[in-house]
């Protein structure tokens, strides 16, 4: 039963990662967050397709920029960018540590190390470097903050569901069966939504930047209102436009929130399947 139904994930998996590779090339998002789309999609299957649809593909020509413009859909934008890159380390980290015998907290540690270090230093410092003056140094430094929140509130949603399903699946940890690649899914998916109340904090204080609008120099854009961190130019032009807004509750005070999230995830893991 259980094998059946991972074969269908897999197989409408296929087909929506399919759809929004293709599909998503006419729409006029930033290169880097098309990328996201596609990952996002490769680890949740149809609910990335869902997601893409709703939250980003233009609905008529020209109108991407108020399409995104709601709060939503900017946060979906800024939720969807850390699970891309985060995941990618995740997933490393989760086979390096099948590979060298890591179980427990040593291997949520490589995974939280790996998963961190690629979504701040590549996904989000790297390619969104053009957001600060083309600086990968102050990217770097003005990254760090967004990506730590968003990333613990990912694994506190990730580690309770990988460690409970891995438990009641067979070779659930094994990287060479569908078993391992479905917990996995299953585990994004979760974090996923997870993550997304701290992301809505992080766009409503111009913290994190949202879905954008890239377009050639020469593109038509219909008049309206422009969406936090969306633009209508080159993507070396890409520059968060909402004003500065000070942050309720403080930066501090939401850092410890998504540190006590993290550790009440750990706990519910260590209770539920002991590590």
């Amino acid at each position: 039963m259980l094998d059946g139904v991972m074969l269908l994930w897999f197989v409408l998996a296929a087909i929506a990662l399919l759809f929004v590779a293709i599909d998503i090339r006419t729409t006029p998002e930033s290169p880097v967050l098309k990328w996201g789309f596609v990952l996002v999609t490769a680890y949740t299957g149809v609910v990335g397709a869902f997601l893409y649809v709703l939250g980003c593909r233009e609905p008529l020509p020209g109108l991407h920029e108020q399409y995104v413009a709601a709060r939503w859909r900017q946060t979906l934008g800024s939720t969807m960018h850390c699970v891309a890159g985060d995941g990618v380390g995740i997933l490393a980290g989760a086979v390096l540590a099948h590979v060298f015998g890591l179980t427990g907290l040593r291997e949520v540690a490589l995974e939280y190390a790996l998963g961190f270090a690629f979504g701040w230093m590549v996904f989000q410092a790297l390619f969104m470097r053009d957001m600060f003056g083309g600086s990968y140094p102050r990217s770097i430094a003005r990254t760090f903050i967004p990506e730590l929140l968003s990333m613990n509130l990912l694994m506190a949603g990730m580690v309770p569901t990988m460690m409970i399903l891995q438990m009641q699946l067979e070779k659930g940890a094994d990287p060479t069966t569908a078993a391992f690649w479905f917990v996995m899914s299953m585990a994004l998916l979760v974090g996923f939504i997870a993550a997304y109340p701290m992301n809505w904090w992080l766009v409503r204080y111009n913290l994190k930047h949202g879905m954008m609008t890239v377009r050639p120099a020469a593109a038509p854009v219909h008049s309206g209102r422009i969406a936090h961190a969306a633009v209508a130019e080159t993507p070396h032009a890409m520059k968060a436009t909402a004003p500065e807004v000070k942050p309720q509750p403080t930066v501090p005070v939401m850092t410890l929130l998504s540190f006590v999230v993290l550790a009440a995830g750990l706990v519910i893991a260590s209770i539920a399947a002991p590590m």
